[in-house]
């Protein structure tokens, strides 16, 4: 199974895992997109969680950036909620309002990287490529 989906995966473009934005913030969403596909990455924007869990990329996605404050699912409950379905995806948590209360949270759920709002570039960048060598990691084990 695992060598006839290496196979098929050769003809389809954009086989490598993409970087999913969670962001209620439209204009946040796409910043991100378009900051990750500068450097050579796929990625893709959704406005919130559900949009998210229903998409097609879930299996495909190799690090997820999501923002804390949403309304209905926040951040921290998709992450939880990906992990309690055993979808261990590396999660970057983003807020505007940041607590050490949520930091405590976030990092104890296994979140990867919490970046209050406004970030550096670099520190998400450098974010996201620990979360790539991980997934890069995780798939090479057998």
């Amino acid at each position: 199974m695992e060598a006839a989906r290496g196979y098929r995966s050769c003809q389809v473009p954009h086989s490598q895992p993409i970087v999913a934005i969670v962001d209620d913030d439209q204009a946040v969403g796409n910043a991100i997109e378009v900051l990750m596909r500068s450097i050579g990455l796929v990625a893709q924007a959704f406005s919130s969680g559900e949009e998210f869990l229903r998409s097609p990329e879930l299996s495909r996605t190799g690090c997820l950036v999501v923002d804390f404050d949403m309304p209905k699912m926040s951040g921290l409950d998709l992450h939880n909620n990906l992990s309690r379905s055993g979808k261990t995806i590396p999660t970057i948590l983003i807020t505007a309002y940041p607590s050490d209360e949520i930091r405590a949270r976030a990092l104890q759920a296994g979140v990867i990287c919490y970046l209050p709002k406004p970030f550096d570039e670099s520190d998400l960048l450098n974010c996201i490529q620990s979360a790539l060598d991980r997934t890069k990691g995780n798939r090479g084990a057998h």
